[in-house]
C-alpha cells in the first residue's frame, strides 16, 4: 500500500495511490482504510508531508562510515535527538535557512512512520506499530551544530525536515538502497543492511524511553557523504521501493 497526504480545498486529505490515481480517505489510515469515494489524478495533486508527527525521533551515527566522517567511532548504542513538528516540510517544498547559517547540509535517510501508540515495544513485535516507510532529509545547519556543541538548534529550524513523497508498507528492510543526489550528482549511497542498529531494535530502544504516537517518525540515520547545499541547489533523496523526495534550496 502507498499512502499520501494531499492538499484539498477543504483541507489536507489522506489518500491511497492506485495506478495513476489517488483514492481519498475520510480519515488517517492508522486503524483502518475508510474510503470516501473520491478519486483524483495523482499528477494533479499537491503532495504534503505524508504524516503529521508530534515529534521526529532521529538516530545519529547509525552508519559506521558516517560516524567516521564525523570524527567519531561507531556508537555502542543508538544516539537519539528530536526534531519538532515545525521542521516538517513537504515534497517540493523550499528549504531555507536563516541568514546567520553559514553551512547548510543534506542528510538523506529512511523514515519510519508509526501507526499506533507505541511504548515498551519488543523488537520481535515492531511491525505491528509501523504504518510504513518514507524518504526524509535531515537538513542540518552544520556550523550552528558545531558552534553549539549539541544538535538541537542546528537541526530544528523551520522546514528542516522534508518528508515524502509517500509512505509505503510491506518493504523488505534487509537491504534497501538509499541515494542522495545534489543537482543530479550522487553524493550519498547507503543500504539498510549497513545499519549499526536495525529498525526492530531501534523501535525497542526508543520506546523503552518514550511513547511514540500515530504519525510520529523515526529517522534511521544517514550514510556517509554529507555535504553542503546553497540557494539554487536541488536535493533528491531516493529510497528503493518508495520513490524520490525532491526539494529546492532558496
Amino acid at each position: 500500500m502507498k499512502y499520501v497526504r494531499i492538499e484539498q480545498p477543504a483541507g489536507p486529505c489522506w489518500g491511497v495511490v492506485k495506478d495513476e490515481d489517488v483514492l481519498t480517505l475520510a480519515k488517517p489510515p492508522y486503524e483502518s482504510l475508510d474510503y470516501d469515494g473520491g478519486r483524483l489524478p495523482l499528477c494533479q495533486c499537491k503532495l504534503l508531508a505524508p504524516c503529521e508527527p508530534t515529534k521526529i525521533v532521529c538516530v545519529g551515527k547509525n552508519y559506521a562510515e558516517h560516524a567516521k566522517e564525523m570524527g567519531a567511532e561507531p556508537p555502542e548504542f543508538p544516539i537519539l535527538f528530536i526534531k519538532g513538528p515545525n521542521t516538517l516540510n513537504r515534497p517540493g517544498g523550499a528549504v531555507h535557512a536563516p541568514e546567520f547559517v553559514g553551512r547548510l547540509d543534506y542528510e538523506g535517510e529512511l523514515g519510519v512512520v508509526i501507526r499506533c501508540r507505541a511504548k515498551g515495544v519488543k523488537a520481535k513485535d515492531f511491525s505491528k506499530y509501523i504504518l510504513g516507510y518514507t524518504c526524509l532529509n535531515d537538513v542540518t545547519a552544520r556550523d550552528v551544530q558545531q558552534h553549539d556543541g549539541q544538535w538541537t538548534r542546528g537541526k530544528s529550524m523551520d522546514g528542516f525536515c522534508p518528508v515524502g513523497p509517500c509512505v509505503v508498507d510491506e518493504l523488505d528492510l534487509s537491504a534497501l538502497k538509499l541515494e542522495t543526489r545534489l543537482n543530479g550528482k550522487t553524493v550519498q549511497q547507503g543500504n539498510t543492511s549497513n545499519f549499526i542498529t536495525a529498525i526492530p531494535e531501534l523501535i525497542e530502544f526508543i520506546t523503552a524511553a518514550m511513547t511514540l504516537e500515530p504519525g510520529d517518525i523515526v529517522a534511521t540515520g544517514t550514510p556517509a557523504g554529507i555535504g553542503p547545499m546553497i540557494p539554487g541547489d536541488t536535493v533528491e533523496v531516493e529510497v528503493e521501493g518508495i520513490g524520490i523526495l525532491k526539494n529546492e534550496v532558496i
